[in-house]
C-alpha cells in the first residue's frame, strides 16, 4: 500500500525543540537539528550541522576526522522517524519504540568532516503491515555524502 500525500500540504520547518517532542533521542545520539520541510505521507528534509565537537570525533580518524558512516545512516533513519510521526500525526511517547529494521543499497560517496552541514533528504515508498520504507540521501555541497533504502517499524515498548 502506497501512503499519498494528504492533499501535498507541506509543513514548514521545525526547530530543536520541536524535533525532541518527535524523537526520543537526545546528546549524543541526536543526530537532526533542524528540519527544513515536510510534506506528512511523502517526503523531509532536514539537516544535520556537523562539528569538531561531536562525540565521535576524538576516536574516528583523530588525525583526519571523519563523521562515522553508520552514523549517517543513523541520521537518515531518525529524519525518517520524523516524517513517520508527523504521517501519523503522534509524536514519540515512552509505549512504543520506532525500531530502524532494515538497511539496503547503502553507499557512501564523500566523507563527511567537521565544519560540514548535512542536508537529508527522505521520500516514503510505502507503509505496509507496520513496516515503512523510505529513500533516503544525505548531502554536503549538493553532492551525495551517502544514501540508503531504510526499513523501519513502530512497537510498542516491551
Amino acid at each position: 500500500m502506497s501512503l499519498a500525500s494528504p492533499g501535498g500540504v507541506v509543513d514548514s520547518g521545525m526547530d530543536i525543540h520541536q524535533i525532541l517532542d518527535y524523537l526520543p533521542h537526545r546528546y549524543p545520539m541526536l543526530l537532526v537539528d533542524r528540519v527544513l520541510e515536510v510534506v506528512p505521507g511523502e517526503r523531509i528534509t532536514a539537516l544535520k550541522n556537523v562539528s569538531i565537537n561531536e562525540s565521535f570525533f576524538p576516536g574516528h580518524y583523530p588525525h583526519h576526522p571523519v563523521m562515522p558512516g553508520v552514523l549517517l545512516v543513523e541520521a537518515m533513519a531518525q529524519t525518517a522517524a520524523i516524517l513517520s510521526f508527523k504521517t501519523m500525526g503522534s509524536k514519540s511517547d515512552e509505549k512504543s519504540v520506532y525500531y530502524f529494521v532494515g538497511i539496503d543499497n547503502a553507499r557512501f560517496k564523500r566523507p563527511v568532516v567537521p565544519g560540514d552541514q548535512l542536508l537529508i533528504e527522505v521520500r516514503l515508498g510505502v507503509r505496509k503491515r507496520g513496516i515503512w520504507k523510505y529513500s533516503a540521501t544525505a548531502k554536503v555541497d549538493g553532492q551525495v555524502a551517502a544514501q540508503a533504502d531504510l526499513i523501519c517499524t513502530l512497537r510498542p515498548t516491551p
